[in-house]
């Protein structure tokens, strides 16, 4: 769910990422009809897994092949149900089945990379008629293996497809990865969030943006902090919020089912009130070295590279943080 496989930009990105860290490499690459898959095309890929997960749960028969009305996944996924809303999802659709990405995550032979698409393909199907009766698609074997792995996948809270930025819902996947295994949270160096986020951003605008993340906490079940080394060096640290009064459970956030969301309803977790101070934090969190082994803590991993604006945006950072870690 951390990883960069997703622009989280809605603009058109053609331009690939290349993040390498430790024994894990990811390339994703765009074509320039569809441009790169966005963190809001990944929705359907969670209404995808909602689904294998159910079946299976219920006992039927499960399969990569997957069939549905577009109002279903639109419903699902939180967007309108208008014409426009689905030539949104049918164009969601053809970057996630022409973006493709190259990993090496769970390969058993060291250097080994797979390749594939998000969705091997999809189509439109008709009654007899001829008029539209709903959408058909096949999910990725590598995709298909990793759903019915329970240990692979964590539920989220349904206010996840309320927030409208890309770095805010990339953000939640990562916290919701580590935050479900400590809960006296964890903390992450500015720098290292800006390289395996993936972001085309110069590093200056990716803390600014971090920042106000933090002034308006909408992260549900989780709260964000600011916490500044005595070298200089700049933290985002988090924590589970527990405003019911109750301690977060560690895989599965009230108000949801089973894996992945499927039509629950909001759960008790809730912005914190404005007047919150987030900068006021003086108790230390515990460094997120145990379950990030590619941290931003081991020096020698090589992280994200956005190649369109790798030479700018490389000056921008020495001309701009000197003094700040990596």
């Amino acid at each position: 769910m951390a990883y960069p496989f997703f622009s989280l930009s809605k603009s058109h990105r053609t331009a690939p990422i290349d993040f390498v860290a430790g024994d894990v490499s990811i390339r994703v690459e765009a074509v320039p009809d569809h441009g790169m898959a966005t963190i809001w095309d990944a929705d359907i890929l969670i209404w995808a897994a909602s689904q294998i997960v159910e079946a299976r749960d219920a006992g039927l028969r499960t399969s990569r092949l997957m069939a549905a009305t577009p109002y279903e996944i639109l419903n699902f996924i939180g967007r309108g149900v208008g014409l426009r809303d689905y030539q949104r999802l049918k164009a969601a659709l053809d970057r996630l089945q022409s973006t493709t990405v190259a990993t090496s995550i769970r390969q058993p032979a060291e250097g080994r990379r797979h390749r594939f698409s998000w969705i091997n393909e999809w189509q439109e199907r008709t009654d007899r008629n001829g008029r539209p009766a709903g959408i058909e698609l096949i999910v990725p074997d590598w995709f298909y293996r990793a759903v019915l792995d329970d240990a692979l996948v964590l539920t989220i809270d349904r206010a996840y497809f309320d927030l409208t930025g890309g770095l805010d819902r990339w953000l939640y996947r990562l916290v919701r990865k580590h935050g479900g295994r400590q809960r006296r949270g964890w903390r992450f160096d500015f720098r290292h969030l800006h390289q395996k986020s993936g972001s085309l951003s110069p590093f200056k605008r990716f803390a600014f943006e971090l920042r106000d993340i933090i002034r308006r906490q909408p992260l549900p079940g989780y709260k964000l902090f600011v916490e500044v080394e005595i070298g200089g060096r700049v933290l985002l640290a988090f924590e589970p919020s527990t405003p019911c009064g109750q301690t977060v459970d560690g895989l599965v956030l009230s108000g949801t089912r089973t894996i992945v969301p499927s039509g629950t309803a909001r759960s008790c977790y809730r912005e914190p009130k404005p007047g919150v101070s987030a900068e006021k934090q003086s108790r230390n969190r515990t460094l997120n070295l145990e379950s990030n082994q590619e941290s931003n803590f081991r020096r020698s991993a090589r992280d994200v590279e956005n190649i369109a604006d790798r030479s700018e945006n490389t000056s921008r950072s020495l001309d701009s943080t000197s003094g700040d870690a990596e």
